[in-house]
């Protein structure tokens, strides 16, 4: 493997890692600004809680990311569809199930080296490149983050302290990017600097 492709896939690894981590921190953000009532609120009978939420996503990272390259991301232990019912589930329970298994997620591209892109995982029995398994996860997590996101804020209504740039202060936020162009902190982390300072 070249010099210049085991830099690609470092720079890939490092931004991936980051990117997990930010929406990690957002969905935290979001979720700590809301009561426990409203955490084990659903909005209609359709609707998942954020309870439920952080349920599947912690469920989801503990069957993808054990054993991430030795055994298939659909682990036998797994039972999906217990993980969109709360009984019997504490805010407290739920929180400690999502960051431990938030860990396993972070050790193990933590311990990944550049030939383990060479190899071909599976999920569901369907085979995936190292790359496509965590652009999928990636995109999962993200996709499910948004709706905590969303859910926390409509339970805040104006009282919703702000996870990203705040309305009408575009301009001063582009400022403040411009005097920290040479941060390497992704916007997420910079956003809330800027909302403290504000």
């Amino acid at each position: 493997m070249s010099q210049i492709t085991n830099q690609i896939i470092e720079n890939y690894l490092s931004d991936a890692i980051a990117s997990f981590r930010n929406y990690k921190k957002l969905a935290e953000r979001a979720i700590e600004q809301i009561s426990d009532e409203e955490f084990f609120k659903q909005i209609d009978e359709e609707s998942n809680s954020i309870a439920i939420i952080v349920k599947h996503i912690a469920g989801n990272l503990k069957s993808r990311w054990t054993d991430f390259l030795s055994s298939d991301g659909e682990k036998d232990f797994r039972d999906r569809d217990s993980e969109f019912i709360a009984e019997g589930d504490t805010r407290e329970t739920l929180m400690e199930f999502w960051e431990e298994n938030w860990q396993i997620l972070f050790s193990e591209l933590g311990a990944l080296k550049a030939d383990d892109f060479e190899k071909t995982i599976t999920i569901r029995q369907q085979p995936h490149t190292v790359c496509e398994a965590i652009n999928r996860q990636l995109t999962h997590y993200s996709y499910h983050i948004g709706q905590i996101t969303f859910l926390a804020k409509h339970f805040r209504s104006s009282e919703w302290k702000t996870l990203s740039v705040p309305k009408n202060k575009s301009a001063q936020f582009n400022t403040f990017m411009a005097e920290n162009k040479d941060e390497k902190r992704k916007q997420v982390e910079l956003a809330q600097e800027f909302n403290e300072k504000i």
